[in-house]
């Protein structure tokens, strides 16, 4: 193929940069059917699935945060009061007591990672109090994976050497941009210096993946200073970066609102800010993983890519699936296969419910057997940038409408269909959502998108 022109590729940006959804679930959230979903269902779901294996992933929400970071999409609660740590952590361990109860066995605690909000809000000892408190219900294997979110500004030596103790070696900082200009305007602060000492203290203590996440799209972000944030964290060298696009959704997010759409680069700005990123880290020796996400060929998210085990669910990208998923903690999201489930998202209204004994499930969703179809090809295009499919999948209607909705991608040399084989382009990584709506049904059977979802690109 010719090298495409600058004119073009910014054609194809306008064309494309469409609204919809990031794709770590199928069907996504806001188009669950949730007047089907009992709790009763919920629970049996996880029987059911609990009796084809006994692997489990768990993630906790810990929302608290000391201060509102303005971009955060996130379910956060801004508070100075750590007094706060202990009713919730109990909370969190009377949830799992009655997850424990559906078991008819101890399950094998594969993967956990602690999300947020910011998890080292949470002193070291509740952090202990909180993880010994899971583990006495689990076994845990030799091979696992355990991992968690910290803020530069807040995460001591004692977080890092204390979750190290506990089994975890991986931990991701949120960065997003060292520009103090930028940080001020977004309210997320921390020095390179900070960087540099938490990211050494993991190192020294054995971590095994570092990652950061940094964000393009921010207001009054541009190529200079997104080029001197990227020169920086080169030069430290973390294990993986998460390059997220900012989802300016501010009738969702009203802290959004700080700054308007005229401080935020155009489409076609903000898409060079991402291939000026991009071409940073691959210089630098990053791989380019999935959607995203870029990782050093020593990092075992790179191996998951070349092996074809990587796998995506409400915690991003993960190096192999775990078909149980149990989200504890406010507004959580639990995944049984065959279910969704989602707790209550406020404190109060969680903390309530659990301390009645009963589960903080307020909706979800049973997963069909067209869902398991779709849900097994948009997966697919997320994590190894191609699917294949059947005879019969052939010969179904929905899957040949989907197929003829990929018309366009392909005309753009986007995405490459085969016999039996769907496959995205070197082209085609930009607009990889773009091709996982093909498969998208419940969403092109709905009737309105709009404000559902940020922006594609």
């Amino acid at each position: 193929m010719l090298p495409l022109s600058k004119e073009n590729y910014k054609r194809l940006i306008e064309k494309y940069n469409i609204a919809g959804p990031r794709y770590t679930s199928y069907p996504t959230v806001p188009l669950w059917e949730t007047e089907s979903f009992s709790v009763n269902a919920w629970q049996e779901s996880i029987q059911k699935q609990f009796t084809l294996s006994q692997e489990i992933s768990i993630y906790i929400h810990l929302p608290y945060c000391e201060s509102l970071c303005t971009y955060c999409g996130c379910n956060t609660r801004i508070t100075v009061n750590h007094a706060v740590e202990r009713p919730y952590i109990e909370a969190v361990l009377n949830e799992w007591k009655m997850y424990l109860k559906l078991f008819n066995t101890k399950p094998i605690l594969k993967e956990l990672h602690l999300g947020g909000g910011t998890p080292t809000f949470f002193s070291p000892e509740n952090l202990t109090y909180l993880l010994e408190g899971i583990y006495e219900g689990c076994i845990i294997p030799a091979q696992h994976s355990y991992g968690f979110e910290g803020h530069p500004a807040n995460t001591t030596k004692a977080h890092i050497d204390t979750l190290y103790t506990l089994g975890f070696d991986r931990v991701s900082f949120g960065i997003q941009d060292f520009d103090p200009s930028i940080q001020d305007v977004i309210n997320r602060k921390q020095t390179v210096e900070q960087v540099k000492s938490v990211t050494d203290w993991a190192r020294a203590a054995g971590y095994t993946s570092i990652n950061y996440d940094l964000i393009y799209g921010l207001p009054f972000q541009s190529i200079e200073s997104i080029s001197k944030t990227i020169d920086t964290v080169c030069q430290l060298k973390p294990d993986r970066i998460a390059f997220y696009s900012y989802a300016h959704v501010p009738w969702l997010k009203p802290s959004q609102r700080k700054y308007s759409d005229k401080d935020l680069p155009n489409n076609d700005y903000k898409r060079s800010l991402y291939e000026t990123g991009k071409n940073l880290f691959l210089t630098a020796g990053f791989k380019e993983i999935g959607m995203d996400h870029f990782a050093l060929e020593g990092d075992e998210l790179f191996t998951a890519f070349n092996n074809k085990t990587l796998h995506r669910n409400f915690m991003g990208y993960t190096v192999s699936e775990t078909a149980l998923m149990i989200g504890l903690g406010v507004s959580s999201i639990s995944d049984s296969s065959f279910a969704f489930a989602q707790n209550h998202k406020t404190v109060e209204a969680y903390q309530e419910a659990v301390n009645k004994g009963i589960l903080p499930v307020f909706r979800g969703h049973l997963t069909s057997e067209e869902d398991f179809m779709f849900r097994k090809h948009i997966l697919a295009l997320m994590c190894n940038l191609e699917t294949t499919y059947s005879d019969q999948e052939a010969n179904n209607i929905e899957f040949q409408q989907a197929l003829s909705r990929l018309a366009e991608l392909i005309s753009d040399g986007l995405v490459i269909v085969e016999y039996k084989k769907i496959s995205v382009t070197e082209l085609g990584k930009a607009f990889v959502r773009n091709s996982c709506m093909a498969f998208d049904v419940r969403m092109h059977k709905a009737e309105s998108k709009s404000n559902r979802f940020s922006s594609v690109i």
